[in-house]
């Protein structure tokens, strides 16, 4: 705990222009007028050169903050913590900020929300081949025999295997529960008491890919979870089951994956990919059996405001010179995305 403030601490936003004006309306800004001192006029998107940093106790950053390395903290020697209103840190919070003791809150239990509910809503779907039914509806224009098409479609004791009890695979485990499916998890860190009690089995991630109708990647981005989904993994699954990756598009193999989806043999519904945006002339486009989004499982549009108040809470926090409820670890960061 660090002691209680006697006059309002400065702040400053350190992000992206369109990000501060997305996430910090005027009813957001008032309430963090209530107790910081922070301009919410100004932006900071290059601190090389940021006079303001002198005195700022508390950085509020988001997406398109500049990296804060030794230069920059330099330059900010009242600075005592970093509200993250976004998922990771890794991108900007650096050793150098660990070094000097710098307090860091983020919200990703905030943004793991909506990439949990769009990850059930794939699973649901997909298992009830809503979007190849849909797909063939309009192109026939008339009912056609969708149980002889789709042998065994529907989600009743159906297996969904959870790769990473992250955040966001935890939370996509809770989702689940009112359904009448069987869940599998993979994770290394987890024991198989431990996935007892979240009302799962644990297993090898070999016998998750081989056993389950649905695979659904929540690993972070490590150098060891590079194409964890390789071809011959890719290879394990069932004839017919879903793959879906909300997580990084590291994790898969593209051009593994756009062979066994250009064979029909498996589906796909992929948020992430790499690179990024995937070149025009790629399969994974217009194949019936794969749905690719352009990352829009996380936090967008109103979804932000959860962000927000997430990240508000945390600043409320420090001003009553209470410890955050998401603080962020320099341990945990080796295993998380």
């Amino acid at each position: 705990m660090h002691p209680t403030p006697t006059t309002r601490p400065r702040a400053l936003f350190a992000m992206g222009r369109r990000h501060r004006d997305a996430m910090f309306p005027p009813a957001e800004i008032q309430r963090l007028t209530a107790c910081v001192d922070v301009d919410p006029d100004h932006v900071a998107e290059n601190l090389t050169d940021e006079p303001a940093l002198a005195d700022v106790e508390i950085l509020i950053t988001s997406w398109g903050c500049p990296v804060l390395d030794e230069e920059v903290l330099a330059r900010a020697p009242a600075l005592k913590a970093i509200v993250h209103a976004a998922g990771s840190v890794k991108h900007h919070v650096t050793q150098a900020c660990w070094d000097r003791g710098i307090l860091v809150s983020s919200a990703p239990a905030a943004n793991a929300v909506p990439v949990a509910e769009y990850t059930v809503a794939a699973i649901l779907f997909a298992n009830k081949r809503v979007l190849e039914i849909g797909g063939l509806y309009r192109e026939h224009r008339a009912p056609l025999d969708w149980s002889r098409r789709f042998p065994g479609f529907g989600n009743y004791r159906r297996t969904v295997g959870v790769v990473g009890a992250s955040l966001v695979g935890r939370k996509v485990i809770e989702l689940l529960r009112p359904y009448d499916l069987d869940i599998l998890l993979a994770d290394p860190y987890v024991s198989t008491l431990r996935a007892a009690g979240m009302g799962v089995r644990r297993v090898e991630l070999d016998e998750l890919v081989s056993a389950s109708d649905v695979v659904s990647l929540h690993a972070p981005e490590l150098p060891e979870t590079r194409h964890l989904m390789d071809a011959r993994r890719l290879g394990l699954m069932r004839d017919g089951a879903t793959l879906i990756n909300t997580a990084r598009g590291s994790l898969v193999d593209t051009d593994a994956l756009a062979a066994e989806a250009t064979s029909g043999r498996i589906h796909a519904v992929i948020d992430v990919t790499e690179p990024e945006v995937l070149p025009a002339a790629s399969p994974l486009y217009s194949l019936p059996n794969v749905l690719l989004t352009p990352h829009i499982a996380g936090s967008l549009g109103g979804e932000l405001h959860r962000i927000t108040s997430s990240a508000l809470d945390e600043v409320e926090r420090y001003c009553a010179g209470e410890p955050f409820a998401h603080a962020v670890h320099r341990a945990a960061l080796a295993t998380s995305a």
